[in-house]
């Protein structure tokens, strides 16, 4: 049985992660600043350990990274990274779409529409927030119904490493609206079947908000250097 207090600061540290995560995705905490444990213990007003829990939280998320002798830094990306990551990502994503055609069943289809009329919803509420969060359930369960976990895992791994860049470009309720339809021409092809059309449906998908994400980009971002 876990000890109370262990449970507890489980509980705390969930809440400093989610409190961290804003503080990134705003950028209070910039690209390539390091996380003091002893300044953000202070910040929160709590103890080491619970923060030393959140950053390991926010280590698995990608959104941070530990640099051996030197500590944990907020994640940087280039352009080129970037490009590269979205490639590969758009390859395993048509891949696993392709292969959801033999897997999908009734119940995943309720699941689909249910989540396809939320980010509708979010699209008409002008949440970014929300919009984003949908939208990797919408990819989970893509990847879900390959039934390939390795690509699953592979396809996780990409999109941890882009988390904090891709967020940014769903405030804007045009990219959310564009991203949805074609999240709607992915699902409408798995569901009948489709499996050329599901595997080139989804990599457009990926390539797409590539670009999105690309056309958002200036001189100021931390994307931009090569």
């Amino acid at each position: 049985m876990t000890p109370p207090k262990e449970k507890s600061e489980k509980g705390l540290a969930l809440i400093i992660s989610e409190e961290l995560k804003h503080l990134i995705y705003t950028g209070a905490l910039k690209p390539g600043e390091r996380l003091n444990e002893a300044a953000l213990a202070v910040r929160m007003g709590t103890s080491r350990g619970p923060i030393r829990e959140a950053i390991r939280i926010l280590t698995g998320l990608g959104l941070v990274k530990a640099v051996a002798n030197r500590g944990v830094f907020v994640r940087e990306i280039s352009v080129r990274e970037m490009l590269e990551i979205y490639e590969l990502r758009a390859l395993v994503f048509g891949f696993a779409a392709e292969r959801a055609t033999d897997h999908i069943n009734e119940q995943h289809k309720v699941r689909f529409e249910l989540l396809l009329d939320q980010m509708d919803q979010a699209c008409i509420d002008e949440d970014g927030g929300v919009y984003y969060d949908l939208n990797l359930e919408f990819h989970a369960l893509v990847l879900t119904l390959s039934n390939n976990q390795r690509a699953h895992e592979t396809y996780d791994d990409y999109v941890k490493e882009l988390h904090l860049y891709r967020r940014s470009y769903f405030n804007s309720p045009g990219n959310m609206r564009r991203s949805n339809i074609e999240h709607r021409a992915i699902y409408e092809a798995i569901q009948k079947g489709t499996k050329a059309k599901a595997k080139s449906a989804a990599e457009k998908h990926v390539l797409a908000g590539r670009q999105r994400l690309l056309s958002r980009i200036d001189v100021s971002s931390p994307l931009s250097g090569l």
